[in-house]
């Protein structure tokens, strides 16, 4: 939250003010009970990280959560990024789509599909989170946020793949599909290559 905070306050993400302490006035609400978490957004706290992207959802356009959450996505950095800078760098001399193709491969995840229109589309569903919360039934039916969940998810993804592949993305679009409808792969996440 920490960090989504500091992102928001840069000039380039043109956030108001009174829409700045409204996100300040969550963390300062949450402050006792988030402790370790103040680091950035985590997953693993439903009641403040709901009340956050609810107010993400009222206060933000999608495209400014989109350009904050290309730098504060889900599980950025979460263990790997030597491996997928050795990656990049190994196979940089290969085409776009045969690095795509040994990414899935070699780091055992999805594979995202190159479009003709310069774009990189990902079918995607998460392992922890709301997901694991669906599947469980904590949640019976999705909570308000559940794109821009989805879209910090997107982050996450853009990170990883960005790392591994060695190119520029930003987030197109976040489509998710009722997990009553479709379980194994609720989420398409389409990334702009810059």
């Amino acid at each position: 939250m920490v960090g989504m905070i500091s992102a928001m306050k840069k000039k380039k993400h043109d956030i108001p003010e009174d829409v700045l302490h409204i996100f300040e006035g969550i963390l300062q609400k949450h402050r006792d009970e988030l402790g370790p978490y103040l680091i950035g957004i985590t997953c693993f706290q439903p009641e403040w990280d709901d009340e956050f992207c609810q107010a993400m959802d009222k206060h933000l356009t999608r495209e400014q959560r989109f350009r904050l959450y290309e730098t504060q996505g889900g599980c950025n950095g979460a263990g790997a990024d030597k491996e997928r800078k050795a990656f990049a760098t190994e196979y940089a001399h290969l085409a776009l789509d045969e690095r795509m193709a040994l990414f899935a491969k070699t780091f055992g995840r999805w594979k995202p599909v190159l479009n003709d229109d310069n774009t990189l589309t990902l079918t995607f569903k998460c392992t922890h989170g709301y997901y694991k919360r669906a599947i469980e039934g904590t949640y019976t039916t999705p909570p308000p946020n559940v794109e821009s969940y989805f879209e910090r998810c997107a982050g996450g993804r853009l990170y990883e793949l960005q790392k591994a592949l060695g190119i520029k993305l930003r987030i197109k679009s976040v489509d998710v599909s009722p997990l009553s409808e479709n379980v194994e792969n609720p989420v398409v996440f389409t990334f702009e290559i810059a």
